[in-house]
């Protein structure tokens, strides 16, 4: 089977971010496939034309489209739209069985539909985010004129496809909620890929010494997006709380965003920059495997917003692939999931304070840590293997394209939530 895949933000295995696609996609060529990933490189030097690499076995189309989470959302738009027209086009030459179109943005339904009309093959949706109420939530997107066409657009995306994946229990619902049928929406998270992350603990000891700052203190690590939506500036607060009981974990981050300088500058105004918190901006995920393996605790953030609650973040899987207990600071079914399955610490509207003394409670407990530890890991494994979750995706697609009726519900259902979703 030819299978066209539309990723603007892809990324491989050399390149910092997520690789969710790059790692199905090879999967997909394992099984046979031939796998066209059509993207944008976001960076500079590569002039304006189409180049095209491969990646594992994956012939990945790029793009030049400049892009970065410090740009205007204006100019964020316009960057979607760029890339949008110019793989319609791409996909249309290239030709194939069927598409699989992951967002965000939602545009990426432009080219799915437009490759769609030309070539008759069917599409499957991914939805990675719920756009529209996310942008509108945290009021990039304002104008109400906007709203209504990404209104239009997400059912557009939705009503256009012969299935759609949602990467969490509550974007299902969100999907659902546009009158999208429930039978044809397959539940398919982010995956934690063991065989990267679980690893022996000398990477561990190598990055410390590496880092001398960090001697043998208790690590809490951040690794993602300094965006406004993540709220990275919690952790520079909770490294003043570390400091007034006399702690000694010690907090890293590691990343880069629209709000990284905001973070280093708060974080040096108030005295803890380089003292029990600091930086270092991005590195490939290859070299995150040997950071988790350093850390006693990794974290998952989001500003409070009920809109964030069905996220699916790549941090938190890579997480507990590592085996390493969690602190998210947000409520939904992650939440719930490191409740139910006693994997680390809910901070969910817990004051600061007393977020501050549980961890320093429990990194002096080898045995809480031991326990934890084995308890992310046995997730990862049970639930969120990498294999697992491609094979539901493997099924979905060739469902869809075979022209018979998708019943993704079945073949990927909600198995991943014991509790109603907060």
């Amino acid at each position: 089977m030819k299978i066209i895949y539309l990723h603007q933000y892809y990324n491989n295995k050399n390149m910092s971010g997520g690789t969710r696609s790059y790692e199905f996609a090879k999967r997909l060529v394992e099984q046979g496939h031939e796998v066209h990933l059509i993207t944008a490189w976001r960076g500079r030097g590569r002039g304006h034309d189409w180049f095209k690499t491969n990646d594992d076995g994956i012939n990945v189309h790029w793009l030049p489209v400049e892009y970065s989470n410090h740009m205007p959302y204006n100019k964020r738009i316009k960057a979607f739209f760029k890339f949008a027209f110019g793989a319609a086009k791409m996909a249309v030459k290239i030709g194939g069985d069927i598409i699989f179109a992951t967002s965000t943005p939602l545009t990426i339904a432009i080219p799915a539909a437009w490759a769609k009309f030309k070539l008759g093959i069917p599409i499957v949706f991914e939805v990675r985010d719920l756009w529209p109420e996310l942008p509108i939530a945290m009021g990039a997107l304002r104008n109400p004129f906007a709203k209504f066409i990404a209104k239009i657009l997400e059912r557009f995306a939705y009503f256009n496809s012969r299935a759609v994946v949602a990467l969490s229990p509550g974007m299902k619902e969100g999907v659902i909620k546009t009158g999208y049928p429930r039978k044809k929406v397959a539940v398919i998270p982010n995956s934690s890929d063991t065989a990267l992350f679980d690893v022996d603990q000398e990477f561990g000891k190598l990055f410390r010494q590496k880092r001398p700052w960090l001697s043998n203190s208790p690590i809490l690590l951040y690794t993602g997006t300094f965006g406004v939506i993540n709220g990275v500036s919690y952790l520079v607060d909770l490294a003043v709380e570390f400091l007034q009981i006399n702690s000694n974990i010690k907090i890293l981050v590691i990343g880069d965003g629209a709000e990284f300088d905001f973070v280093v500058d708060r974080a040096k105004n108030l005295g803890v920059l380089e003292v029990n918190f600091f930086v270092e901006q991005g590195i490939p995920k290859s070299e995150i495997a040997s950071a988790l393996s350093a850390a006693t605790f990794a974290s998952a953030l989001f500003i409070d917003k009920p809109e964030m609650r069905a996220n699916s973040a790549n941090k938190f899987f890579d997480a507990l692939a590592a085996g390493k207990p969690l602190v998210i600071n947000y409520g939904g079914w992650m939440h719930n999931l490191v409740i139910d399955n006693n994997c680390g610490v809910a901070a969910w509207k817990l004051p600061l304070d007393q977020v501050a003394f549980e961890l320093n409670e429990k990194s002096q407990n080898p045995e809480w840590l031991s326990m934890a530890s084995q308890n992310s890991r046995d997730l990862a494994y049970s639930k969120f293997s990498r294999d697992f979750l491609s094979e539901k995706l493997n099924s979905i697609l060739v469902c869809a394209a075979s022209n018979y009726e998708v019943n993704a519900e079945e073949i990927a259902p909600d198995i991943f939530s014991k509790r109603t979703i907060n």
